[in-house]
């Protein structure tokens, strides 16, 4: 069996006990060194100058916009391709989300969809670097300069990407991150941050991530209990140093992928529109997607399917957006298995049956 990705510790598993040990023996478990460290490494590592950790990369996305002042009455214009999870934490800071459609090979907000959408309501642009894969940032920024919008980027499928030689999370005022256990900085647990090089904007989302505190027990305006604890902060800071190899595998494994599916037409593969792609998923799409996914099982291979609706057609969102190529990719898409313990020989005997759902499947 090929697992679609393997969870527990490996490689890093001595550090993370390490880590584990030194937070019990401290006995200090919130707000605390490890927290404040991680903060410093993490920004290091992305090249934010202000880090903000958080319980989770949907709590970074709402503390971010509301530490920006964009709540109720305000829109913000997001992709309809991503966990739910990014249209909840505007509906969550008071905002209403509003779907951009996606371009069909990147994947990402597409830019002239992103300035159609805009009303005077328009408060800001959410972009998703999903997969892994950048949006296209220098016309997405070019969009919110026109129109004076704030642009908060989704990294939370993104650690360590890069757009255009630059790293993904310094294009906008501000960025989050989600270092749930699949990410590729995960912790064993919930875990989030957000990144920014405004240092009022950071100071303010430090408070509001305290229930609103200035000082202690001075609450100075409304907040939230969102913080990341020392023992997935201590963690965090073990796997970060293990993070550069990771990224490097993920796109080893990416481009074996690439060029091993070029000559077979069971499934149609993204492109890579820009080398700081890094492989959170691997996703690729057909028509037959059930069908071909049923023939990878058989053989052994697990695939999950990222996503099957539109965040636009959820119903906890409630959108009359339509984004006509989201719909056909979320219909279509599925993930084959890539995570830094797979090895070359999997990949082929990933593509060997695929090849095989092609001769003995022609609808696939």
């Amino acid at each position: 069996m090929i697992s679609f990705l393997q969870l527990t510790p490996g490689e890093d598993a001595t550090e993370i006990e390490a880590a584990i040990r030194r937070v019990v023996s401290r006995g200090w478990f919130v707000l605390g060194p490890e927290l404040e460290a991680f903060e410093q490494e993490f920004g290091l590592a992305c090249h934010a100058p202000h880090v903000v950790g958080v319980g989770t990369g949907t709590d970074a996305l709402a503390v971010a916009l509301r530490a920006l002042d964009i709540g109720p009455g305000a829109e913000v214009i997001t992709s309809p391709l991503s966990a739910a999870y990014t249209a909840l934490a505007i509906m969550a800071a008071g905002a209403r989300p509003v779907f951009a459609d996606i371009d069909p090979s990147r994947l990402t907000l597409d830019p002239s969809a992103v300035a159609a959408a805009v009303t005077p309501r328009t408060a800001a642009i959410m972009p998703v670097h999903i997969y892994g894969q950048p949006a296209d940032m220098p016309a997405l920024m070019a969009v919110a300069a026109r129109h004076g919008l704030a642009v908060v980027e989704d990294c939370c499928q993104a650690h360590l990407a890069t757009c255009a030689g630059q790293p993904v999370g310094s294009f906008g005022t501000a960025a989050a991150y989600s270092f749930y256990p699949t990410k590729n900085l995960g912790a064993l647990g919930d875990a989030g941050a957000i990144t920014t090089a405004d240092p009022v904007l950071a100071e303010r989302a430090r408070r509001i991530r305290n229930g609103g505190q200035s000082d202690r027990y001075l609450h100075e305006e409304f907040g939230v209990n969102s913080r990341l604890d020392e023992m997935q902060a201590a963690i965090l800071r073990a796997r970060l140093a293990f993070l550069p190899a990771w990224t490097a595998r993920r796109r080893a494994l990416g481009r074996e992928y690439r060029a091993a599916l070029a000559a077979t037409a069971a499934v149609t593969v993204p492109r890579e529109h820009d080398a700081g792609h890094v492989y959170h998923l691997f996703p690729v799409l057909s028509p037959a997607r059930e069908t071909t996914r049923e023939h990878l099982a058989n053989a052994g291979v697990q695939t999950l399917i990222h996503y099957p609706i539109p965040v636009s057609r959820q119903r906890a969102v409630v959108s009359a957006d339509a984004c006509p190529i989201a719909e056909r990719v979320c219909a279509q898409v599925f993930s084959l298995p890539l995570h830094p313990a797979l090895d070359i020989g999997a990949v082929h005997q990933v593509v060997d049956a695929l090849r095989g759902c092609a001769v003995v499947a022609p609808d696939c």
